[in-house]
C-alpha cells in the first residue's frame, strides 16, 4: 500500500506561484508512479503532472507546461508541485495520487486527502 499526504495550498494572486508536496509512505512506493489531479467545482477531475519513481521520468498536462514543474526528494519520499506563472483557472483543489506499479497513465490506485488553491484575479 502507499499512503499520501498533501500541503501548501492557500490563496494567490494571479502571476504568484506555490509549492505543492507529497510525502509518500509504505512498502509500494519505491515503486510508483506519483501523480497531481485537480478538480475544479462543477468539473471532472483533470491531470496535472506524474512523476515516475523509479525511473525519474516526468509527465504533463498542456494546460501546465512550462509553468508547473514536478520534482522529487528522495530522502524526504516527497514530491513536489511547483506552480508558477499561476492563472484563476488553476484554481481547485488538488490531489496527490500514487499507481503502485508505475504506470504514469493510471489507473491510480491510492489518493490524498486534496489541498485547496485558489487563485485570484
Amino acid at each position: 500500500q502507499v499512503q499520501l499526504v498533501e500541503s501548501g495550498g492557500g490563496l494567490v494572486q494571479a502571476g504568484g506561484s506555490l509549492r505543492l508536496s507529497c510525502a509518500a509512505s509504505g512498502p509500494r512506493f519505491s515503486r510508483s508512479a506519483l501523480g497531481w489531479f485537480r478538480q475544479a467545482p462543477g468539473k471532472e477531475r483533470e491531470f496535472v503532472a506524474a512523476f515516475t519513481w523509479s525511473v525519474g521520468s516526468t509527465y504533463y498536462a498542456d494546460s501546465v507546461k512550462g509553468r508547473f514543474t514536478i520534482s522529487r526528494e528522495k530522502m524526504k519520499n516527497t514530491v513536489y508541485l511547483q506552480m508558477n506563472s499561476l492563472k484563476p483557472e488553476d484554481t481547485a483543489v488538488y490531489y496527490c495520487a500514487a499507481d503502485a506499479l508505475g504506470r504514469f497513465e493510471g489507473p491510480y490506485d491510492y489518493w490524498g486527502q486534496g489541498t485547496q488553491v485558489t487563485v485570484s484575479s
